[in-house]
């Protein structure tokens, strides 16, 4: 018995839309058990057959947001790398691909920032004075510096 319309293929728009009703679903069951959860991403692992949903339940913070130690970590550490402590979660463009800080690791001292690309959320590194320069010519002139110097990165922690 299937309630929903059948999908033949997995395409980023259809692992989103999967993604944020799975969401909606454990929402509920984490109320029931005074936790919170969300949503941390989809990973493409076989293009267009399967995809590996990514949620974080965690006790909620004094505030009832969920606590999320990597973006403490980046708050804490961003100034001594020349970034924002509000730029966790910023996008970048390198060329024609996007992308969104997700992290910082400082024993990666020459590739210290984590970043996931837009489309299909796979993890990259980046040198933190390229990723303050990407970040602040897209707030004078975006599309103006591009970067063509990036590592992708197989496993990124979030």
């Amino acid at each position: 018995m299937r309630k929903g319309r059948l999908i033949t293929r997995l395409t980023p728009a259809t692992c989103e839309e999967i993604q944020t009703r799975m969401l909606e679903v454990c929402q509920k069951i984490a109320e029931d058990h005074g936790l919170v959860i969300e949503g941390a991403g989809w990973r493409g692992t076989d293009t267009g057959f399967s995809f590996e949903p990514v949620f974080r339940v965690s006790i909620p913070a004094s505030d009832g947001t969920a606590f999320n130690l990597e973006k403490d970590r980046f708050e804490f550490l961003a100034e001594h790398f020349g970034l924002a402590p509000s730029d966790f979660g910023r996008e970048f463009r390198t060329g024609s691909e996007r992308f969104r800080i997700t992290g910082i690791d400082p024993k990666r001292p020459r590739y210290p920032i984590s970043a996931e690309r837009i489309p299909d959320r796979r993890g990259f590194k980046f040198a933190a004075e390229n990723v303050a320069m990407l970040l602040q010519a897209k707030e004078n002139k975006p599309g103006d510096v591009t970067l063509s110097a990036y590592t992708r990165v197989e496993t990124c922690s979030r």
